[in-house]
């Protein structure tokens, strides 16, 4: 990830950056504007659920339940579908609030472009105090603005990001939330969504996908307008209760449809 970082401009947050943001935030004023926030209920309606776009295309495929989230691109092992519950450590540190664990879900080339897609999950702060340097991280780690929730909202929250680099250009926010607990996902539950792959063709071809499905899912099928498909193996991601996929289409066409296929 390191050299990833360099070349994506992507700034660590050093023990100075935590101990001088500590400080600031004991006459911290609130900042960043609440994200915009959409409620989508999926299956039989039995769950509501909040999920936030930056852009495009927002798109439910209802399972036996639930709605979700996700990218695919790696293959990642799926074991018995459980994960082991740990006792939760006491410092922010070890609980990830002010540096966030980082998976890569896919990267490729686009017209000589290199591009790659990632998911950050930080941990939720146990105070206001916490909080404030949580968001203070989040802004230098690249994370626009316009996609922050108030500090206020993220006591006692967990908050993921996934999004894109793309060349040169700096961190693009795809899909995001903050939420207190993580809701489970099963059968084919999947939620999407596409963009546009180069950053600077925000009126192009919707042709990056990404989503999250149950943990017992297989593989997830990606339909393009040109009557192709890729199938990608969902992947496991730092802190996620949920899988997670990418798909890029082909240059030409664009997204059409995704789905659970095992």
């Amino acid at each position: 990830m390191s050299a990833d970082r360099e070349n994506h401009q992507m700034t660590d947050i050093t023990q100075t950056d935590i101990a001088l943001l500590l400080a600031d935030a004991a006459d911290e004023v609130e900042i960043g504007a609440a994200p915009v926030q959409a409620v989508i209920r999926g299956g039989r309606r039995r769950r509501a659920r909040r999920w936030a776009m930056a852009s495009a295309t927002a798109l439910v495929l209802a399972g036996s339940t639930g709605a979700t989230l996700g990218l695919a691109g790696l293959p990642g092992g799926h074991g018995d579908g459980q994960r082991p519950m740990a006792t939760q450590p006491s410092t922010p540190e070890a609980r990830h609030v002010y540096e966030p664990q980082v998976t890569e879900l896919a990267r490729g080339t686009d017209h000589g472009t290199g591009w790659r897609v990632i998911v950050t999950v930080w941990g939720a702060p146990r105070d206001r105090t916490e909080a404030a340097v949580q968001l203070s991280a989040m802004r230098k780690y690249g994370i626009e603005p316009a996609v922050l929730p108030d500090s206020r909202h993220l006591v006692g929250k967990t908050s993921h990001y996934s999004g894109l680099y793309y060349g040169d250009h700096h961190f693009r926010t795809i899909l995001f939330d903050t939420v207190k607990k993580w809701e489970p996902l099963s059968g084919t539950d999947l939620m999407s969504g596409a963009v546009p792959l180069n950053a600077a063709d925000t009126d192009g071809p919707e042709r990056l996908v990404v989503g999250t499905v149950a943990l017992t899912a297989r593989q997830v099928k990606c339909g393009w307008k040109d009557g192709t498909s890729t199938v990608v193996e969902p992947q496991a991601v730092a802190g996620s209760p949920v899988e997670w996929f990418a798909c890029a289409a082909p240059a030409g066409t664009a997204y059409k449809d995704t789905e659970v296929i095992r």
